[in-house]
């Protein structure tokens, strides 16, 4: 097949604009494969394990197009896709406008007073936009990674004195008033307020009440790290005494990956004194699994704990020894790990978090570009020592429009068992039930709770080898 690869130099758009550019041109007849990515060194690994060779003089200021050619394909016809691609984004782009957007954050919220400000841009400047938010009298939502831990306490430090709540840095997850902020699923309003210190473990609470017919006016995202000892609960405090005061939430849920102790501790005091009751769903070593917190959640309102829906069948595994789990999810990651570990050891098993900052410094998360954890699929299939894989699938907006197109071929091409799990709700812009079943068709095993999903991946390993597990 012939391979092609250019750079551009000077050439720039975002991630997300070429990630939509390369998933246009791999559908021009005649391509088989295509990647267009500044030359930033993740995006370079990323084509180099695709099998293309960059220049070595490319630079991160330099675009790079690489397609590779079917059989009777033309390398004339996929670089005029290529630039079709990149006119419809420019013309998207650039598209009319009745007032030009504000130029600063104090300027829009001059136009916007009572806005919440979302700030998305690279961390390293971060700190600065989210500062301006708070010292202007407003809460802010900070999308952002990779924003050192320094400039987290103290932006949250500041927040606290002039009672202001900032959701983040790496805040995934939000729904405020039922409107959904980041990536955010389809829900109903409802008697329960959530904070997480958890965008994914958000979404799967959020997915499972949804699933339960339990709706969610408000969650409050709050940052992984706000649980930290460094953080202590800063923005955790606040938003549960805006749950607290809030007369429509009947309940407040707390979710987090593993917390530490002495925080833990604190949170559980502070919940205590507040007058509206509190459900932790805080993961670790000896504390409930997500769906086990929202099942309790659920007889705490009196309502009926529904069957976990499964579709499809996964086999017991024919050889290898150990299961990879990838992820997109951090806290699906988490939990994963948790339980698996808990039931199997450690000794050989993966659990990799492709939305961790390793993986998305110059790239798109992985919600939005399943490129890097595609690639890892086909690696790990294709390593005898794999015996099955566990992954997630995260629906709703601003993720993947269809995640399932892309992810079922490379599952189909995998002779390894695989258990999914399909974090969202009915009215998720992807379709739940049309994801689910696509996944299925490819040989999946698919669920709706990744720890449900996570069990279910032990017992099929467990039956290789013969060992009982609890």
């Amino acid at each position: 097949m012939t391979t092609h690869v250019e750079l551009r130099r000077g050439a720039y758009a975002d991630s997300v604009t070429l990630l939509q550019v390369s998933r246009t041109v791999q559908g021009v007849e005649g391509v088989a494969a295509a990647q267009v990515a500044m030359a930033t060194a993740l995006n370079i690994e990323v084509l180099t394990e695709m099998g293309f060779e960059v220049p070595a003089e490319a630079t991160p200021n330099d675009m790079v197009v690489a397609v590779r050619l079917a059989e009777g394909g033309t390398l004339d016809t996929a670089l005029a896709g290529v630039e079709r691609a990149l006119a419809d984004a420019s013309r998207r782009e650039s598209g009319p406008s009745e007032e030009a957007p504000p130029r600063t954050t104090a300027s829009a919220f001059r136009r916007t007073p009572d806005a919440i400000a979302l700030v998305s841009v690279p961390g390293a400047n971060a700190f600065v936009e989210a500062t301006d938010a708070v010292e202007s009298g407003h809460d802010v939502m900070v999308f952002s990674d990779n924003v050192p831990v320094e400039q987290e306490v103290a932006l949250k430090r500041a927040a606290a004195g002039r009672g202001l709540l900032v959701m983040g840095p790496d805040c995934g997850t939000a729904v405020v008033g039922g409107l959904g902020l980041g990536f955010a699923n389809v829900v109903q309003p409802g008697p329960v307020g959530l904070v997480a210190a958890s965008g994914t473990g958000c979404q799967q609470v959020l997915a499972l009440l949804d699933h339960a017919g339990v709706g969610v006016t408000h969650a409050l995202g709050v940052g992984g790290r706000d649980l930290s000892a460094d953080v202590s609960g800063l923005a955790t405090r606040e938003a549960l005494r805006r749950l607290d005061a809030d007369a429509s939430v009947e309940l407040i849920v707390l979710v987090s990956k593993p917390p530490a102790p002495e925080v833990e501790a604190e949170i559980e005091e502070f919940a205590a004194s507040l007058g509206t009751p509190v459900e932790l769903a805080l993961l670790g070593a000896g504390h409930p699994d997500l769906t086990e917190a929202t099942e309790a959640v659920l007889r705490r309102l009196g309502r009926d704990v529904p069957a976990w829906p499964v579709v499809g069948s996964a086999a017991t595994p024919s050889g290898g020894r150990f299961l990879r789990g990838l992820f997109v999810g951090g806290t699906m990651a988490s939990e994963a790990k948790i339980i698996a570990t808990g039931l199997l050891g450690s000794d050989g098993h993966t659990f990799v978090d492709f939305g961790d900052d390793q993986y998305t410094t110059g790239r798109a998360h992985p919600m939005i570009d399943p490129t890097l954890r595609l690639e890892h699929v086909a690696r790990a299939a294709a390593d005898p020592e794999t015996a099955m894989l566990l992954l997630d699938v995260v629906l709703g907006h601003g993720a993947e429009p269809d995640p399932a197109a892309l992810l079922a071929p490379a599952l189909a091409d995998v002779r390894r068992p695989v258990v999914v799990a399909v974090v969202g709700t009915a009215a998720d812009p992807q379709g739940l039930e049309r994801q689910v079943r696509t996944l299925a068709d490819a040989g999946a095993e698919v669920h709706l709770s990744n720890a449900r999903a996570t069990r279910r991946a032990v017992e099929l390993l467990s039956s290789l080898t013969g060992e009982a597990v609890s």
